[in-house]
């Protein structure tokens, strides 16, 4: 695929998951607005349980469209091969180019998450530990997206102008 097309996946992929980040910052901010205390999952709500799922299922969709979308899509961008790389190998590489702080910690985001949306322990302090943290984990996702936004600028990848190096002086 040639360099323009793959920018194109590259803005395609941001701005799907730019999508995911506006949704996932909203049921973050109405559950701070409606802080759960570890009694209150015994007895959820219908407003709360909505929230939750919100959360949940927006939390899920942006990491899994980041790891299935963004980060092949970036990479091709930047002129990698990809095909003959594990996804670890994609992990690796980001983090050499300073996209991704960490392989590590991806995995490790992927993990929480699994947790708590797939895992249900039946001790109420269990879910609500798994719950801080998997909003925690949340938080830390949107700073990985901003990331790659200001990445595609400082590489020069400037998304929404696809002749920019013709119109550099």
């Amino acid at each position: 695929m040639c360099l323009e097309a793959e920018r194109l996946a590259l803005q395609q992929a941001l701005t799907l998951c730019q999508a995911h980040r506006a949704e996932l910052s909203d049921a973050l901010a109405d559950l701070a607005k409606r802080p759960l205390q570890i009694q209150d999952l015994a007895n959820i709500g219908k407003e709360d349980r909505r929230i939750l799922d919100q959360f949940a299922y927006r939390n899920t969709r942006l990491q899994d469209d980041m790891g299935a979308r963004l980060f092949p899509a970036a990479l091709r961008a930047l002129g990698e091969d990809i095909h003959p790389m594990s996804v670890l190998d994609r992990l690796n590489r980001l983090e050499q180019l300073e996209w991704l702080a960490s392989a590590e910690e991806w995995i490790e985001l992927r993990r929480i998450r699994n947790e708590f949306t797939h895992d249900y322990p039946e001790l109420a302090v269990e879910r609500f530990d798994r719950l801080r943290l998997a909003i925690r984990s949340a938080w830390r996702l949107l700073d990985i997206l901003n990331t790659f936004e200001q990445s595609t600028s400082d590489y020069r990848l400037n998304l929404d102008s696809h002749d920019d190096a013709a119109a550099d002086p």
